[in-house]
């Protein structure tokens, strides 16, 4: 698998997760939105030209990771988060 690197972008009560990938200037996108101390993963994109690399999962990865460190809830509106959470039933703590 290519190298995905995860960089972590926050403004105010949004905030982003992307995911570059070595050799694209494709951006993978997790945005998310502070609702009651929770974050609410409300869409994940990937290009189709870093497609099929795993970049989705990582980006999922990255905000549970911040979740545990954190200790913010995440409210899995995203389709594709959510099918994470059913994948992960070590993350069901980290659900709001």
């Amino acid at each position: 698998m290519d190298e995905v690197t995860i960089t972590r972008h926050a403004q105010g009560s949004r905030g982003e997760y992307h995911a570059h990938v070595a050799g694209s200037g494709a951006i993978g996108r997790l945005t998310w939105v502070s609702r009651d101390g929770d974050r609410v993963a409300d869409h994940t994109l990937v290009p189709k030209e870093i497609g099929g690399r795993g970049v989705a999962a990582k980006l999922v990865e990255a905000l549970v990771a911040d979740a545990r460190a954190q200790g913010f809830k995440i409210v899995p509106q995203c389709s594709y988060v959510a099918a994470a959470f059913e994948k992960h039933p070590e993350w069901t703590d980290l659900k709001a």
